[in-house]
């Protein structure tokens, strides 16, 4: 490729959602606030109960401490900058900050990824290797695979970095997209080719081998679950881990169609749709899913809200109760003036 043909703006331009106009955009700005705090809110409320509560204190809930981390992470670095993009109907965004959001919202990725891989094998142990359980999965082990999660995952989206900041562009300068991804760059760059070979070859390590580990780890779990004599205690062993099965399979899906399936102009809207299912919707849910479809977690929430209520009762007796009192003493009318 020519220089004269490469591009040299310093600036992208984000189209974001161009059918969504007028009162249609705040709408959609305003519902994607709203999830974003809500999502924000529940992720903390997880980290925070898994902190404090002691019946929360084992691996899976450690587990599910640090998804709820990575998600609030992963949230904060894409939806601000698209909530700009939606309520200017498209804004542009320097090249730099693109790279750097596409790096770690890719990092991020590869984090929950390992993440979903490793409670996958804690669940494994549990249900398959029940007696050496909390022998293997120790709190040093348990820390060792978050810390490999996280360090692992920024150290090889550092080779994707690389590779962006040598990228020309060329034409030009709109991402049909609401944010830097990976997948929108290829129409912008004059090396097309090595950017799609890129993608597909590191989505082998972040997304294809973790998905593999956890149908292997899954199949093992089912086995294990068959041979269960009792229906109570498949039931209930099944349970303990469908939740965690639900999310690995709509993650997994989505990131396998976006970044293995070879795309087009033609299914760039498709992924784009697709993209904010699982970037805005998905997060909200995986924690919901969780917390309803776990026990002790159901458990813990409904004994704050009890406790909340009775709080509520207690105050409200005791505010009827001085009520009685002061109107059995003086006057009613003297007795509220008091008061205020």
């Amino acid at each position: 490729m020519n220089e004269a043909n490469e591009s040299s703006f310093t600036e992208l331009l984000i189209l974001g959602f161009p059918d969504v106009t007028g009162y249609k955009a705040v709408a959609f700005y305003m519902a994607i606030l709203i999830v974003y705090i809500l999502t924000l809110m529940i992720n903390t409320m997880v980290i925070v109960l898994v902190s404090i509560k002691p019946q929360l204190h084992s691996p899976m809930y450690f587990f599910l401490q640090q998804l709820s981390l990575v998600e609030s992470v992963f949230l904060s670095v894409i939806v601000p900058n698209m909530l700009r993009v939606v309520w200017l109907e498209g804004a542009t965004i320097s090249i730099a900050g693109c790279i750097t959001q596409t790096y770690v919202y890719c990092a991020t990725t590869c984090t929950e990824c390992h993440l979903l891989t490793v409670m996958a094998y804690d669940r494994y142990l549990a249900i398959c290797n029940p007696l050496r359980y909390t022998t293997i999965m120790d709190t040093r082990l348990q820390r060792l695979l978050v810390v490999y999660c996280w360090v692992f995952s920024f150290l090889l989206i550092q080779i994707t970095l690389n590779f962006l900041c040598q990228l020309h562009f060329c034409g030009s300068n709109v991402i049909n997209h609401f944010f830097c991804d990976l997948v929108p760059f290829v129409e912008l760059t004059c090396s097309k080719f090595s950017l799609q070979l890129e993608i597909v070859l590191l989505s082998i390590p972040i997304i294809l081998i973790p998905f593999i580990l956890v149908i292997v780890s899954y199949i093992y779990v089912f086995i294990t679950i068959i041979g269960i004599s009792s229906a109570s205690g498949r039931k209930k062993t099944f349970s303990t881990c469908s939740s965690h099965l639900t999310v690995v399979t709509v993650y997994y899906g989505t990131l396998i169609t976006i970044y293995m399936v070879p795309a087009n102009r033609d299914t760039l809207t498709l992924n784009k749709f697709i993209s904010f299912l699982y970037i805005v919707v998905t997060p909200l849910f995986n924690p919901i899913i969780y917390c309803l479809r776990n026990q002790e977690m159901r458990a813990i929430l409904e004994n704050l809200f009890s406790q909340r209520k009775n709080r509520e009762i207690i105050k409200k007796n005791s505010y009827v109760a001085e009520i009685t009192y002061c109107s059995s003493k003086i006057p009613m009318r003297f007795c509220y003036q008091d008061k205020i």
